[in-house]
């Protein structure tokens, strides 16, 4: 597909919901990992027995940007076998607009992402994408994580 063609498609996409995940439980360990992985062990998120115990939310809670983190892999940008862009060359995370964490993400709890389309337009030879990537927690009223996420989509 050519740049010109996925704009198209892309442009009349705006406004609509484009992708919402599978569900994913978020578990101690995934949690523990991003916590050495980013050097932030804070007790809230890697001490379950003291979260218990001092935790306003009764245990252990996700990083907020471990939630953020997740998007690659909840949006299904990184499954090689399921191209989200068919002919795009390269696909590049270009930033955010905006990042909230509205509520928190108990660890043993499922998420998943809902996705809408915001924005499509030629920028240096790419596709600019601007996407609402909303984090649902099951059994949640109030969304974990909304942020505005840019991609720049590349096309031959």
């Amino acid at each position: 597909m050519a740049l010109a063609e996925a704009l198209v498609k892309l442009q009349a996409q705006v406004g609509t919901e484009t992708h919402v995940s599978d569900w994913l439980e978020v578990t101690q360990a995934m949690v523990n990992a991003f916590g050495a992985a980013t050097g932030d062990t804070q007790w809230i998120h890697t001490d379950p027995e003291r979260a218990a115990s001092e935790s306003p939310y009764g245990g252990t809670i996700a990083h907020g940007y471990f939630t953020l983190a997740l998007y690659p892999q909840l949006r299904g940008l990184v499954d090689t076998s399921k191209p989200l862009f068919p002919g795009a060359t390269n696909v590049i995370n270009y930033g955010l607009n905006k990042l909230r964490f509205p509520a928190p993400v108990p660890v043993g709890s499922r998420i998943r992402a809902r996705c809408e389309l915001l924005a499509a337009e030629e920028v240096k030879g790419s596709v600019e994408l601007i996407e609402k990537y909303a984090v649902e927690v099951d059994g949640q009223e109030r969304p974990a994580c909304i942020a505005e996420c840019i991609m720049r989509v590349y096309f031959q």
